[in-house]
């Protein structure tokens, strides 16, 4: 265990902000000790607008997760989505001094580092930079390079950019909560941590992450992050459909989405009626669910068409043999894995995070609303990228193997020195006597 160490998570959503408090137990696997949750106020399709309702929700769920944990929440992992967010691919390059050497850690390092100087829009900042392939002396399609030998050193690089006010602004909720940011997280790559598997990455994978304001892409081949894509529609536009379609109050609308939506419409009861308490005196109303899964199904087609859209035009679209992974909120939708395997043709499962959980003090943390605020946990216990992972590893190994050699080197050359010292002192007593 690593010296119980605990990380938090902070999920600023459209419909809900939840913090996560968790440590790995002695099998590797996470124990979430404490969640907490608030009504999110102000943020709007995934960007903060109203700073003040966001500190207050903040505030609030830091102190559910820090009765429940028993735990003081002062530093804590968050997560970032929204339009704003762009997904480019550079190439970058450094020439090394010698041939000779083997290509180390470091010189990855500084390849990856001089992505962070490229030149951006203005108002933007880079968030992630993640290596795709490597080129070594133009030997192309190199996924790992440390050990080769070569001059040139090469490599696609996919870079995750957002808009500095939209960074900001969370920075300033988070401080006046009383917190500090450890890392700032793309939130589909920190669901990507909770909810799949390696052999899923390996094989390809696209994972949707349905929230409240945003639907969140990330597409993963060969265990790497290809493409990260937001599209500015989530579960909440299916509520403000319902709402204008059925002539209900915004909260009926949700709970009508949420206890009797279907995303296919066929699969809904021709003859099932739902009866709504009339408001001020007002007889209830009646409505259909056959009706009420029409709104439904015919806003969804249109988010998984965008999806769809997003996958082909990235040209993975033949490559994901790991098919679609649906996570967050809305993946909790009626009859949505069939719909989204009907209009894209690929094998489709819905995302749980409890993959790498081990037992946990709530229960609730394993439904998939909660996977970005549990991959947010992940986030600080392991690297996005597992070469990442696997160098950070290096570099600590390496760090002990120069401790435990240079501290035996101190100590005999030391002895030596000192055994040295009193044969010259003797010497020296030795002369003075005569």
């Amino acid at each position: 265990m690593e010296k119980e160490k605990i990380v938090v998570g902070l999920d600023i959503g459209t419909t809900k902000i939840c913090v996560i408090a968790g440590r790995k137990n002695e099998y590797g696997k996470l124990e979430v000790l404490g969640l907490g949750k608030a009504e999110s106020e102000g943020v709007i399709k995934g960007i903060v607008t109203n700073i003040d309702k966001t500190v207050y929700a903040i505030e609030k769920a830091v102190k559910e997760a820090s009765d429940m944990s028993g735990i003081d929440i002062g530093v804590v992992n968050v997560g970032i989505a929204g339009q704003h967010i762009r997904s480019t691919i550079h190439h970058g390059s450094i020439t090394r001094t010698s041939n000779d050497n083997e290509i180390s850690i470091e010189d990855v390092s500084r390849l990856t580092e001089d992505m962070y100087r490229i030149v951006i829009p203005p108002g933007s900042e880079i968030i992630h930079v993640m290596p795709q392939d490597y080129t070594v002396d133009y030997e192309e399609g190199i996924k790992d390079p440390v050990g080769m030998s070569g001059v040139k050193l090469e490599a696609d690089f996919h870079i995750i950019t957002a808009q500095t006010s939209a960074i900001n602004n969370i920075n300033k909720c988070v401080r006046r909560a009383g917190l500090e940011i450890e890392d700032l997280i793309l939130e589909p790559l920190a669901s990507s941590l909770a909810v799949l598997s390696d052999e899923e990455k390996e094989a390809g994978v696209c994972l949707i992450d349905i929230g409240g304001g945003t639907t969140d892409i990330a597409i993963f081949y060969d265990n790497i992050i290809r493409h990260t894509s937001v599209i500015p529609f989530g579960g909440n536009i299916l509520t403000n459909d319902i709402q204008t379609g059925l002539m209900v109050m915004a909260k009926q609308a949700e709970q009508l989405k949420t206890k009797f939506g279907k995303a296919i419409a066929e699969e809904a009861s021709p003859n099932e009626i739902v009866s709504i308490p009339g408001i001020r005196n007002r007889a209830a109303k009646e409505i259909s669910v056959k009706n009420l899964s029409n709104i439904i199904q015919a806003r969804m087609e249109e988010i998984v068409e965008m999806v769809h859209t997003e996958i082909i035009s990235c040209g993975f679209e033949n490559r994901l043999a790991g098919g679609i992974v649906i996570t967050g909120g809305g993946s909790q939708l009626g009859s949505l894995k069939h719909l989204v395997e009907y209009m894209t043709g690929m094998d489709t499962r819905i995302g749980y995070p409890n993959e790498h959980l081990g037992k946990s003090k709530p229960e609730a943390v394993k439904s998939p609303m909660f996977a970005t605020a549990v991959g947010l946990v992940l986030a600080g216990f392991r690297s996005l990228d597992e070469r990442e992972e696997r160098y950070r590893e290096a570099k600590e190994n390496r760090a002990l193997v120069k401790v435990k050699k240079v501290k035996p080197a101190t100590d005999f050359f030391s002895s030596i020195l000192n055994k040295t010292k009193g044969l010259l002192i003797d010497d020296l007593d030795g002369k003075n006597e005569y």
